[in-house]
Parts: C-alpha cells; structure tokens; sequence
C-alpha cells in the first residue's frame, strides 16, 4: 500500500517489489488490527486468504464491513484512501498485489 500516512498494527510481509508489481501480505493477529490509514497510489487486487469481514474506515465518520471470501479477489483503482481494519475473533490475512 503506498502513500502511508499512519502505521498501523497489521503486519506486512512484501514478496515481490519490482518495476511491475509489488506483492504484499497483510496478517492481522487480532480483533482492531489495522493497516493504518493510506492512499493507493496504483490499481490493486485483494485476495483473502479467509472467510470472514474486514471493516473498512473511509475516514467519512462511518466504517463499511466488507466480506471476504478465501480466494475470491476484487480490484480496486488507484486514488482508494482508508484503513482496513479486522472486523473478526481471529487472525485473517490477505495478499495484495498493486500493479505498478
């Protein structure tokens, strides 16, 4: 995720950074983890690797709970500005690949 503006308590483990993509796992351990709040500054794809909710701040004073599906991606477009944060009594984790 580019453009970090505040860490978060999510864990990152980035595999492929290149002049193509940058590939990201993202690991909750907790209820409340978080990425941080943070703009995209390319397209990018989800892929979650649970079942389960993501609840999504927006910064607009709401949260939208999102639900994941193992395995089942969606796409967004570059410009995306929020914090995702886990929404579950467990650790979920999802890969992100941007597309540079």
């Amino acid at each position: 995720m580019c453009g970090k503006a505040k860490a978060g308590t999510a864990l990152p483990t980035e595999f492929i950074h290149n002049e193509r993509a940058r590939v990201t796992e993202w690991r909750f351990m907790k209820r409340g983890d978080n990425t941080g709040w943070h703009r995209h500054e390319y397209d990018y794809v989800v892929i979650p690797l649970f079942d389960g909710f993501l609840e999504i701040d927006n910064g607009n004073g709401s949260i939208t709970k999102a639900q994941m599906k193992t395995g089942v991606p969606y796409f967004r477009k570059m410009g995306v500005e929020h914090d995702v944060i886990n929404g579950n009594d467990f650790e979920c984790r999802f890969v992100e690949v941007e597309i540079i």
